[in-house]
């Protein structure tokens, strides 16, 4: 069976009524261009139903990529397969252009996925800043050595008949039984096009990088929009170079959302195919096992009025939890009082250490540790 969550190539497009039309019109006549879209409340029927820090974990759909990865001895075919794994996630998607819930301060999300040899892996995300937004999360499977940390500081931007959310922030995919062979990961930005007139789809555009400075290797990737006359939608192209020489070693092309192919001189094979690729699924608590600030449950009415299409009772759900926010807000600030995070840990400054607190640094005692966590955090159905 199709997941629900991935258009068919070609058609993940979308069409306004004439009364959504009049209301983003109404929105964009009070904008100027590069207006920060963070700011602004949009109208329900913009929104995917379910949080940033849900929508994160869709690079964690495929996580036999990372597992196979760090069981690789090549490092140049193991670098290979983090890009790959990098590559994997973006094909997950709702059709047409729909924005995921802005998280509120202190939101969280939680969730985990058993593998069919009984091991495990887990991520957990927290909102730790609200102007600006700042997401940071922690995926990990302790007995396959996997650590993947990263932050997502999006900036979105309306463009005329485009908005632009600029990906900031970086992934740190680590394998803990290869000290310092980390990768740094960088993403492209995505754009939704067709906002005032014509069809409405959502692109991947710019440069992303992944980086090993152990390996001495970078892969360049650049996501390719559909020129005005000519091209085709959600092309990818890169190349994985040694840094030190630039010497190029694999050529990468295809699309994101079907078959991306790597080429070492004439020879082709498929790095991915998210036509047949399957995804596993994550396990996540019931609702009413949930804490309050937990994403599903913080936003269960307004993803039930979404589901039903009654957009009158979301605006009323969404605006209950953002007012709360803002009220619970000004009372700290008035009390004289910080935001503390409660998984990650900050420098003092407005800065997060991308790491959970209490996690020891030596790497035997953290990977107790962490196991632990996973099992105490709080029980899955």
């Amino acid at each position: 069976m199709a997941d629900p969550n991935v258009p068919v190539d070609g058609e993940d497009t979308e069409v306004l009524d004439e009364g959504g039309k009049n209301i983003l019109m109404g929105i964009i006549a009070q904008l100027g261009k590069t207006t920060d879209l963070h700011r602004v409340t949009l109208p329900t029927f913009v929104l995917e139903p379910r949080s940033m820090l849900e929508r994160i974990t869709d690079f964690m759909s495929h996580p036999e990529l990372i597992v196979k990865a760090n069981q690789i001895q090549d490092p140049v075919e193991r670098f290979v397969a983090v890009t790959r794994y990098f590559l994997s996630g973006w094909h997950i998607k709702p059709k047409g252009v729909k924005k995921p819930y802005n998280p509120i301060l202190g939101e969280q999300f939680r969730a985990q996925w058993k593998f069919d040899d009984g091991t495990e892996a887990f991520y957990v995300a927290e909102q730790v800043s609200h102007h600006p937004p700042i997401s940071v999360y922690y995926y990990a499977s302790p007995e396959n050595n996997i650590s993947v940390l990263g932050d997502l500081l999006p900036k979105s931007k309306f463009l005329g008949n485009s908005a632009a959310t600029l990906m900031q922030g970086e992934i740190k995919v680590s394998f803990t039984n290869r000290p310092g062979e980390d990768y740094i990961i960088t993403m492209p930005n995505v754009y939704a096009r067709g906002i005032l007139f014509g069809t409405m789809l959502m692109e991947l555009g710019d440069v992303a990088t992944v980086k090993c400075a152990k390996l001495d290797l970078v892969c360049n990737l650049e996501f390719k929009v559909k020129g005005f006359f000519s091209g085709s939608y959600n092309g990818l192209a890169g190349k994985i170079k040694r840094e030190s020489t630039n010497e190029t070693l694999y050529e990468i092309s295809g699309k994101w959302s079907d078959e991306i192919i790597l080429k070492k001189g004439i020879k082709k094979e498929v790095l991915f195919d998210a036509k047949t690729a399957k995804i596993n699924p994550k396990i996540i608590a019931p609702e009413d096992q949930q804490e309050p600030n937990e994403s599903r449950r913080l936003w269960s009415k307004l993803t039930g009025a979404l589901r039903v299409n009654n957009q009158d009772l979301a605006t009323v759900e969404k605006s209950k939890v953002e007012d709360a926010q803002r009220a619970s807000t000004k009372e700290r600030e008035e009390r004289g009082l910080p935001h503390i995070p409660r998984y990650f840990e900050s420098d003092g400054k407005g800065n997060f250490d991308i790491k959970l607190k209490n996690i020891s640094s030596d790497p035997q005692e953290a990977k107790q540790q962490i196991i632990d966590f996973i099992r105490n955090t709080p029980p899955p159905a």
